[in-house]
C-alpha cells in the first residue's frame, strides 16, 4: 500500500506569505506534512533536534504506536509472530513482505543456512585484536571488512547482489557473533552445524567446546529465537537512521550495517540491558530495593530506574509482556537458586507492577530489563548482551536498506542546520592576533 496523497493540506503563514503544504497519509499512524519545499518558498529550515517529530522515509515494513503499546511487522502483530513463528519465519516477513509458504521457508532456511561459514582467513582477521578487545568493537571492524571477503555482492544497482549480500548478512552473523565471544574469552571457534536451527547453531556456537558434545536445550533455544524475534526490527531508531544514511551514499551493504553496530553500541540505544543489569548489581539485595524505590522516586536524586518505561511506548512494551513470558521459562528450565542478582530483578519486578507511583507514571518493566536477565541466566556476560541485539537487528537493518535501495525517490541524506556560529571575518596573520 502507499502513502496516499490527498487533497488536504496545512497553511502556513511566514510573515506575509502564506503557504499551501501538502499532507501524506499513510495507512495507519499519524499524518505527515510534506515540507520538500518549504526552504525554495520560504528560505527557512525546519528545526528538531532528535528528528522526533519527522519523518525521514517512507517505509513498509514497521509501525509502532507508542500510546497503545502495538508493534508490527509488515502488519502482523509482534505478539502473534513470537508465539507462533521462528526467527527466520521472521526474516523471510521482513524482506520479502509476506509470510512465506511451507516451500518457500524451506528454500529460505536452506539458503540461510549454507551461508553460514565465513571465510576461513577471517579467523586471521580476528587475531589482529587485543585479546581482551570489547565483542562490540571486534563486531565493527570485522562486519565491515566483509565488505573486503565478499566483493561479489556489494554492487548495489544489481538486485542479485542485493539479495546474496542481504542473505550473506543474516546467515553470518550469529557466526561472528559466536567468533567474537570465542575470541573474547579464549576458546577455539566452533564451526556451525547445518543440521541445526539459527538459534540452536548459534547457542552452540557459543558454548560448546571441543573436549564434549554439546546438547541444546530446546527451552533455551526457544527462548533465544523470541529473542532475536522481538528485536528484529523498530522502525526508524537510531542504529536504522543510521544504516540509512549510510546507505544513500551508496555505500555497500556491509559498511552499512557496521555503521548501524556502531551506532547501536552506544548505552542509550543498544546498551539498556547491559544498564538494567549493572543497577540490579547496584542494589545488590532484595533487603535494598525500598530505599532505591524511594531514591527513584526522589526528583532531586540522580538514582534512575533502567530497564522500566521506553521513550516510544507511553503504554506496556508489546515485546516487554513476551520477553516476560519467556524470562521465567528460561529461570523455571534453569532452576537458578541463589543468585542475588536475580533475586532483586524478580522481586523489583513484583514492586514496579503493584506500586502506584510507577503504574500511574507506566514506568513498567521494559524488553531490556527482561533480556538482561534472561541472557545472564543463560550465561552470556554483559558484554555480548548488545552483540546478540546487532544479530536480531541485522535483518531489520537489511529490509530497511534494501526498501531505500529499491525507493526511486530516494536521496542521499543531507540533515540542516542552525548555524549559531561565528558570522563572517577576515583571516589575520598571526603576528597581529591578540
Amino acid at each position: 500500500m502507499e502513502a496516499k496523497n490527498t487533497a488536504k493540506s496545512a497553511a502556513l503563514a511566514v510573515g506575509d506569505a502564506k503557504l499551501e503544504l501538502p499532507v501524506k497519509e499513510g495507512t495507519i499512524g499519524p499524518s505527515v506534512i510534506d515540507i520538500g519545499k518549504l526552504y525554495g518558498q520560504t528560505g527557512m529550515f525546519t528545526y528538531d533536534p532528535g528528528f522526533t517529530s519527522t519523518a525521514s522515509c517512507e517505509s513498509k515494513i514497521t509501525y509502532i504506536d507508542g500510546d497503545e503499546g502495538v508493534l508490527l511487522y509488515r502488519g502482523y502483530p509482534i505478539e502473534q509472530i513470537a508465539e507462533h513463528g521462528d526467527f527466520l519465519e521472521t526474516c523471510y516477513l521482513l524482506l520479502y513482505g509476506e509470510l512465506p509458504t511451507a516451500a518457500q521457508k524451506a528454500d529460505f532456511d536452506f539458503r540461510v543456512t549454507r551461508h553460514t561459514m565465513v571465510h576461513e582467513q577471517m579467523t586471521r582477521f580476528f587475531q589482529g585484536f587485543r585479546r581482551d578487545a570489547h565483542p562490540m568493537s571486534v563486531m565493527v571492524g570485522s562486519v565491515g571488512a566483509l565488505s573486503a571477503f565478499y566483493h561479489d555482492s556489494t554492487d548495489i544497482s544489481d538486485p542479485q547482489q542485493r539479495m546474496i549480500a542481504s542473505i550473506r548478512m543474516i546467515a553470518k552473523m550469529p557466526t561472528m557473533a559466536a567468533m567474537a565471544y570465542k575470541y573474547s574469552i579464549g576458546q577455539p571457534f566452533v564451526y556451525p552445524k547445518n543440521d541445526l536451527d539459527i538459534s540452536s547453531n548459534f547457542l552452540r556456537m557459543c558454548f560448546a567446546v571441543p573436549a564434549e558434545e554439546y546438547k541444546v536445550n530446546p527451552v533455551l533455544s526457544r527462548a533465544m529465537d523470541r529473542i532475536f524475534i522481538l528485536h528484529a526490527d523498530h522502525e526508524q531508531n537510531a542504529s536504522t537512521s543510521t544504516v540509512r544514511l549510510a546507505g544513500s551514499s551508496g555505500a555497500n551493504p556491509f559498511a552499512c550495517i557496521a555503521a548501524g553496530i556502531a551506532c547501536l553500541w552506544g548505552p542509550a540505544h543498544g546498551g539498556a540491558n547491559e544498564a538494567a543489569l549493572k543497577m540490579l548489581s547496584e542494589i545488590g539485595s532484595v533487603d535494598k530495593i525500598p530505599e532505591y524505590v524511594r531514591r527513584a522516586k526522589d526528583k532531586n536524586d540522580p538514582f534512575r530506574l533502567m530497564g522500566f518505561g521506553h521513550r516510544v511506548y507511553k503504554n506496556y512494551d508489546p515485546r516487554a509482556k513476551i520477553m516476560q513470558k519467556t524470562c521465567h521459562e528460561v529461570l523455571s528450565e534453569l532452576g537458578i537458586k541463589d543468585d542475588p542478582l536475580l533475586d532483586v530483578a524478580m522481586e523489583l519486578e513484583k514492586v514496579a507492577l503493584k506500586d502506584d507511583y510507577f503504574v500511574e507514571k507506566k514506568l513498567y518493566p521494559n524488553i531490556d530489563f527482561y533480556s538482561g536477565i534472561t541472557l545472564k541466566a543463560m550465561g552470556f556476560p554483559t558484554a555480548m548482551f548488545t552483540v546478540l541485539f546487532a544479530l536480531a537487528r541485522t535483518v531489520g537493518w537489511i529490509a530497511q536498506w534494501k526498501e531505500m535501495i529499491e525507493d526511486p525517490g530516494q536521496k542521499i541524506g543531507r540533515p540542516r542546520q542552525l548555524y549559531t556560529g561565528a558570522t563572517r571575518r577576515d583571516y589575520l596573520p598571526i603576528s597581529r592576533r591578540r
